[in-house]
């Protein structure tokens, strides 16, 4: 099954399950168990596992579970807390899976320079800065950043875990007090989001110059200038599937990738 969701990440401890702390992933398995009266809990395979205070609109996954879709979702919609809204439940193609079948991931990270703050109704999901900063300089360090590059100047190392990604779209616009900047790629590995937010909020901070973001990623080493942003301004908007004939080879192709790196 393939559940579409969203969450206010603000009070979980990140989509993962870990024992004693409240997670997406932990509420929701205990609240399907709970439904179905499961002897073994739920397994959920998940798009893309967001951090601690990172917030979701699009996030998916996917359940092996012998149940009508439809009642599930009724079912579960009446115990979800109120920080998370279950899209829709349908019936997956055999071959889906929310993680490996993903051929892009897009996110948005909302902040603003305002002398006052954030609006207190979007507080949550909005990041304020300590200092203005100039979008035109945050654009052209974009520039630099776009494509496929090794991103480990800007990603928790994980053993065994490439660093390489293709970063499709990266684009800062300001909206009256909100300045929301967009990331588009088909994966992105641990902390990088937030690692390069902060490297372009540094560059229109005119803490460092593009070039000096541009240097920082060929030198593939995390630099003391580049701050990780805080996760509250970090929105999980979409994420994107081919069409059902395809996903069994978008499956075979992403494991591959994996297995290679």
């Amino acid at each position: 099954m393939k559940i579409a969701l969203a969450y206010d990440g603000t009070d979980f401890k990140g989509w993962a399950s870990q024992p004693g702390l409240r997670t997406v992933q932990g509420v929701l398995e205990e609240s399907i168990s709970t439904i179905l009266r499961l002897d073994e809990p739920a397994r959920l395979t998940v798009a893309g596992r967001t951090d601690a205070g990172v917030h979701a609109r699009g996030q998916v996954a996917h359940v092996d579970l012998d149940t009508h879709p439809g009642v599930l979702e009724r079912r579960l919609r009446r115990i979800a807390p109120s920080d998370i809204r279950i899209i829709s439940i349908t019936e997956a193609h055999p071959d889906f899976d929310a993680r490996f079948a993903a051929t892009e991931r897009r996110y948005v990270y909302r902040m603003t320079d305002h002398a006052a703050g954030p609006d207190p109704l979007a507080a949550r999901m909005i990041t304020p800065l300590a200092a203005p900063v100039d979008i035109e300089l945050m654009h052209q360090a974009s520039l630099l950043l776009l494509g496929e590059h090794d991103f480990a100047a800007f990603c928790k190392q994980r053993e065994g875990a490439s660093t390489v990604r293709e970063l499709k779209i990266l684009r800062t616009v300001r909206g009256g007090e909100t300045i929301a900047t967009t990331f588009v790629a088909d994966a992105f590995c641990h902390s990088m989001v937030r690692a390069v937010m902060g490297g372009l909020v540094a560059v229109g901070q005119r803490k460092i110059t593009p070039d000096d973001l541009g240097e920082i990623l060929e030198r593939k080493v995390r630099d003391p200038r580049v701050k990780v942003m805080p996760p509250g301004g970090l929105v999980l908007e979409e994420v994107s599937y081919p069409a059902d004939e395809d996903l069994a080879a978008r499956v075979a192709q992403t494991r591959q990738r994996r297995d290679e790196c």
